[in-house]
């Protein structure tokens, strides 16, 4: 009487067994594929690039993808002994890759408002006259668009996390072209 118990309980434990090891399995490949077919977002600190000193981005894909056509933009704010800058920087970019390593390339442009004399901006000066007659030069407040582009490695994980960039953002004023600005970046992943 126990003889055939015994089978049958042992043949109830490995169907079981090999049941649940079934769903585990499907569960497991379920949240790949979620991972895979949700749409990637990234929030990331960057330091140079397209904001000029640093700026915060926002990251996302156009479609359900961990790559192909996405789009960013930034902020950043900067002011020390009078001069101040500011940028808004916007760009489309392309990630190639799989498996959350990517070669990213973009194009975009940033809105800046500045008085200083730095490497992007060209320096407009007015001159303040005195009722003595003397004056002095000082640089002017102005804004304007200037040009860029990125080329670089991401790691992105497709299931969220620590991300990293890094790369050169050449950057396209009306006076110059700067070919190596580089640009690293830190964020998350969601």
């Amino acid at each position: 009487m126990f003889k055939p118990f015994r089978l049958s309980l042992l043949a109830l434990l490995c169907a079981g067994t090999f049941t649940a090891s079934a769903q585990k399995i499907s569960q497991t490949d379920s949240v790949q594929s979620a991972y895979f077919t949700r749409q990637a977002k990234t929030f990331f600190f960057e330091l140079l690039g397209p904001g000029a000193i640093y700026s915060v981005n926002y990251d996302v894909r156009f479609k359900k993808e961990q790559d192909g056509w996405g789009g960013r933009a930034g902020i950043s704010y900067y002011a020390d002994n009078g001069d101040h800058l500011f940028t808004l920087p916007v760009a489309i970019n392309y990630l190639a890759g799989k498996r959350g390593k990517y070669f990213e390339v973009g194009a975009g442009v940033t809105y800046y408002n500045v008085n200083t004399n730095d490497v992007f901006f060209s320096t407009q000066y007015e001159d303040v006259y005195f009722s003595d007659g003397t004056y002095y030069t000082k640089s002017k407040n102005h804004n304007g668009i200037i040009g860029t582009l990125n080329f670089g490695y991401r790691y992105q994980p497709v299931d969220g996390g620590f991300s990293f960039r890094a790369g050169v953002s050449p950057v396209i004023t009306s006076e110059q072209f700067l070919p190596y600005w580089p640009y690293v970046s830190f964020g998350y992943a969601f």
